[in-house]
């Protein structure tokens, strides 16, 4: 059965509000794809910030290692140093006690002996009043070495020297662990942001992802769209080729109910009728006078 054009306007109309569905369909589609596209922006810069960062943090953390290096160097040749000038106190304190026949180092080993055992083992009154004694005579005997040797100019320079390269070397040992420390947290501060690096970097990977699926319903979303704009635009032409041989049937039927009529007024005239004014002018449309 042939469709009216009422029919064709209704398939035209029903084409028409699907089309205009699909194409806010593919509008919002595309309206997501590019908010989407902008968050993964952001994130790229982001990311691209981290890695400044990252590169600035692993700058300083070297260069500090680099001074640690250095600092540790300086407090080894320091410790060398103080082992020297403790090697040159033993040797003066030894050839001093070799002199006076008193050893030093014998005296206050024997004194921290006596102060270990008289605080550490139990004893009768008798005794500890004896170990008290000889602790005390310990005392007097290295005040009396320690006069004499304080009075020796080269052990003398020796001990201050001593406590001058011990001071520096703390010193540097300090110095060496504040480096050391700065160093680290430069490094824990890169490898944080090392890691919010890699974490950002598979949200944009998933975003990429979701952006190309977004992109790829749009674009399916608008060859369907577009196939409707054609069906219209099938259905336009319909439409009108049905409106031109409309017309042309309505005037081919105008003209042929002219011509019956214009022969009918003339039958009429050739009977001896006499014709009208609106007689003679349907006569002459219908081109018989």
């Amino acid at each position: 059965m042939e469709e009216t054009i009422d029919d064709l306007i209704t398939k035209k109309l029903e084409f028409q509000e699907m089309a205009n569905d699909l194409k806010a369909k593919r509008n919002k589609l595309h309206l997501k794809s590019k908010q989407i596209a902008d968050d993964r922006d952001s994130l790229n810069s982001a990311i691209r910030k981290m890695r400044n960062g990252i590169t600035q943090h692993k700058k300083e953390r070297d260069e500090l290692n680099e001074r640690v290096q250095h600092a540790k160097e300086q407090r080894n040749k320091l410790n060398m140093s103080l082992s020297v000038t403790k090697r040159k106190i033993w040797e003066l304190e030894r050839s001093q006690s070799m002199i006076s026949g008193t050893n030093l180092n014998d005296l206050r080993k024997q004194l921290r002996a006596l102060e270990n055992e008289q605080m550490t083992k139990p004893m009768s009154s008798r005794k500890e009043k004896k170990v008290i004694e000889i602790i005390s005579e310990l005392h007097a005997k290295i005040r009396n070495q320690e006069d004499i040797l304080n009075k020796d100019p080269k052990l003398k320079k020796a001990i201050e020297e001593e406590k001058s390269i011990k001071q520096k070397a703390e010193k540097q040992h300090d110095n060496v662990e504040k480096l050391a420390l700065r160093a680290q947290e430069e490094h824990e501060a890169m490898i944080r942001l090392i890691r919010q690096q890699d974490n950002s970097v598979r949200k944009v990977n998933e975003i990429q992802e979701t952006i190309v699926n977004t992109k790829i319903q749009a674009d399916e979303v608008h060859k369907e769209f577009i196939n409707y704009v054609d069906k219209i635009h099938d259905l336009e032409r319909e439409i009108s080729t049905a409106h031109d041989e409309k017309r042309k049937k309505r005037k081919t039927a105008e003209i042929t109910t002219a011509h019956k009529e214009a022969n009918e007024i003339l039958e009429r005239f050739k009977r001896g009728d006499k014709l009208s004014t609106e007689d003679l002018m349907t006569l002459q449309k219908a081109g018989l006078i």
